[in-house]
Formats: structure tokens, C-alpha cells, sequence
């Protein structure tokens, strides 16, 4: 541990992420509010089922963050949070590693929980479909109805007021035919969403921080007590694959790449552990 230095500066590696990451949110917001043009959609990873998917996507949306809101707002928690998280685990990782191996580790990280995601993304997606095939060889309002409130949560009013017609004419072959659009562009809706940020790197580091320090007592925003790192690793992996699992509707966490990021973290240290014997 002879290169661990816990309070020095900001690491080569880190310093550099964290300029790109801020270049890329700026140039976004530019991009959008004066040019009119989406770089999330070029550069923000898309499954593999959408048009708007593309292989450098796996590498480039991890220096992509939220950045305009389909208000025209613009976010800064997202890149926050991540930055924050970057520079406090990563300056510790660098200097513990070396750059090279932070930056190997980086890497493998987020674009292993960019294809992670895809790969859950495509089963989802792929059952969807089949659920939309089902739907149009018996065509029902209540089935629509409720898969509309399971995907969107809140379906705006149009979308309702299909349904409603719907009931109240069940045979009507216009309010059928509305229903069948009605479902594809939900599935539409699935199939084009981008995910951006460096959350499955980011997790992965938090693991990394977790195996190598699991009793640095972390202070966490909100809790008026220490908690070790190792069991605030845990905590946070519970609560993603229940989030993931429960799948709620709304929620546009990619929480399966959080979880991807943590479990290639996790291998990639013991592999490292195993084959190193000097870790550090």
C-alpha cells in the first residue's frame, strides 16, 4: 500500500473523467437548447431492437448525463451525484491502483453494465412483443388499460379516453384498431429509451471501495449515523434488484446496470486478488 495516499488530490485518471463528463453535460445542453440537436440520442446507449442503437454507444454513454428535460430544464443532479461519488471513491482507487489499472477498471465496468442492460433490455422488450401478438389476436380494453398503467404508470389523457371509448363501444372497429397503435407505441416508448451516465462505473468503484475498505465508516446524506462501507455496499445491492425486480412504473433508473456495474466490479477485484500476489 506503499502508493495509497487517502487525502492527496485529484488523481490523473479521475481529474480527466471529470472534465470529460462536465465537457459532454455542457455540450448537451448547448447542443439542444441552440443547435436543436439530441446527443443523448447519438451518444446515449440504445437496445439493440431500437434504430437508434449503435456499438460506440457501449463506451460513450458513460460521459453522457441527464442534461435537458423534456421541459426544457436543466438537470444537474444526475452529473452531480456521479461526479461526487467519482471523486470521492476514485482519487482512492487511482492511488491505491495506479492509473492504468483505475482506468481498466473504469472501463470494464461501465460498458459491462452498458451490455448487461442491453441483454436484460432485449428479454424485456422481447416479452413485450409477445404480449402485443397476444393482444391483437384478442384485442381487449381492459387488457390495454392495464398494461398502459403497468408501462406508464400514468397514461396521459388521450390514451384514457381511447380506452373509456372503447368500453363503451367494444365492437368498434376504429376504437380497435386505436387500441392496437395504442399498445406498439407503448412498446415504442420501451424500446427507444436511452440510458446515460457513469452509474455502472460508479457502482463499480463503490464495490471496489466497499472490498478493499469494508470498515471505513461512510457518512451517508439523510443518515445521522456511520455506516461501513461494506455494509452500505450490500444495502445499496438489495435495494437495486429489488428496485429492478419490482420494475415499477416510471421509474427511469436503469437499475440492472447498477447491478451490472457492481457485479463486474466485484469479479474484476477478485480476479486481481486471485492472480496478484500483491494486491495493492
Amino acid at each position: 500500500m506503499q502508493n495509497y495516499r487517502p487525502y492527496a488530490g485529484v488523481t490523473p485518471v479521475v481529474k480527466t473523467l471529470l472534465i470529460i463528463n462536465v465537457v459532454m453535460w455542457v455540450l448537451a445542453i448547448v447542443s439542444a437548447k441552440q443547435f436543436n440537436i439530441d446527443l443523448d440520442r447519438i451518444f446515449g446507449l440504445h437496445l439493440p431492437q431500437s434504430p437508434d442503437w449503435g456499438i460506440w454507444q457501449y463506451v460513450t454513454h458513460m460521459f453522457m448525463h441527464a442534461s435537458v428535460s423534456s421541459y426544457g430544464r436543466i438537470e444537474f443532479t444526475h452529473i452531480f451525484f456521479n461526479m461526487f461519488a467519482l471523486y470521492m471513491f476514485g482519487r482512492i482507487l487511482e492511488s491505491v491502483w495506479g492509473s492504468k489499472r483505475f482506468l481498466i477498471f473504469y472501463l470494464v465496468c461501465g460498458i459491462g453494465a452498458g451490455v448487461l442492460n442491453s441483454v436484460v433490455g432485449w428479454f424485456e422488450v422481447r416479452g413485450l412483443y409477445e404480449q402485443y401478438h397476444n393482444f391483437v389476436e384478442s384485442p381487449d380494453p381492459y387488457i390495454l388499460s392495464e398494461f398502459a398503467k403497468k408501462q406508464l404508470g400514468a397514461p396521459a389523457a388521450w390514451v384514457w379516453n381511447v380506452i373509456d371509448g372503447w368500453i363503451n363501444n367494444p365492437t368498434s372497429a376504429e376504437y380497435i384498431e386505436a387500441g392496437k397503435q395504442i399498445f406498439n407505441r407503448i412498446i415504442d416508448l420501451k424500446v427507444n429509451v436511452t440510458m446515460v451516465g457513469a452509474s455502472g462505473a460508479i457502482f463499480g468503484l463503490l464495490v471496489a471501495f466497499g472490498m478493499l475498505f469494508p470498515n471505513t465508516e461512510l457518512y451517508i446524506m439523510f443518515v445521522p449515523i456511520p455506516i461501513k462501507a461494506k455494509y452500505f455496499v450490500i444495502g445499496y445491492g438489495v435495494l437495486e434488484l429489488f428496485l429492478g425486480m419490482n420494475n415499477a412504473a416510471g421509474d427511469n433508473v436503469a437499475h440492472f446496470a447498477h447491478l451490472s456495474g457492481m457485479l463486474f466490479g466485484f469479479l474484476l477485484v477478485k480476479w486481481w486478488n486471485k492472480h496478484r500476489k500483491s494486491f495493492y
